[in-house]
């Protein structure tokens, strides 16, 4: 029974994985796909070949995005984008949508921006209780009013294992401990709920 138990933990392992994985590919790829459809039927590879084959949407979708980011790459693209904005931000409802998710995007993406760059441990959700955060930038608004003395960060605490869901505080910069080590490498010590621990030392900033 021993040896079965381990049999059945080593194939667990082996298997799991790679059968999650496959499953995320399958939905991504199957997602992607459905930009087939805006296709005029003249240009649709599945009525053009006879047969629908995967992974068509994901190439269409790496040119699209590649076209695009070349176009407004350059001043005349930036001019479109500009103007693009300002007629988007004249739209009632619209404007508060777009422009709510464009701040988050440019913040995100952004070569410049600086959220998500780095991995901090603090205490959380009361002292002495300590959990990896990442900083998303620093307070602003009204809220600096009411945050003096000190240099304050804005910190993201994520939930494990799935860290889409999480909670948004404002630390003092003092109280945050900077990790020598990837976000990459953060997320899946926060994933695997501790089990893959990466190697690195830590310096108090």
């Amino acid at each position: 029974m021993a040896a079965l138990r381990k049999w059945l933990l080593a194939g667990l392992l082996v298997i799991v994985p790679v059968a999650i994985t496959a499953a995320v590919l399958r939905w991504v790829i199957d997602t992607l796909d459905q930009t087939l459809l805006f296709l005029p039927d003249a240009w649709n590879p599945d009525r053009l070949l006879g047969t629908h084959i995967p992974g068509f949407g994901v190439l269409l979708t790496l040119a699209v995005l590649l076209v695009v980011g070349a176009v407004t790459s350059n001043f005349v693209g930036k001019k479109l984008v500009t103007i693009g904005d300002r007629l988007v931000s004249r739209i009632p409802v619209v404007r508060g949508i777009y422009s709510s998710v464009k701040q988050v995007s440019d913040t995100l993406f952004s070569e410049s921006g600086n959220a998500f760059r780095t991995a901090v441990l603090v205490q959380w959700p009361r002292a002495d209780v300590w959990t990896i955060g990442f900083v998303t930038g620093t307070p602003g608004g009204d809220v600096t009013n009411y945050l003096r003395g000190e240099e304050f960060v804005s910190v993201y605490v994520p939930t494990t294992p799935n860290p889409t869901g999480g909670y948004f505080v404002m630390l003092r910069k003092s109280d945050c401990i900077e990790l020598k080590m990837s976000v990459d490498d953060a997320l899946k010590y926060v994933v695997s709920m501790g089990v893959v621990s990466p190697q690195q030392k830590i310096t108090r900033t």
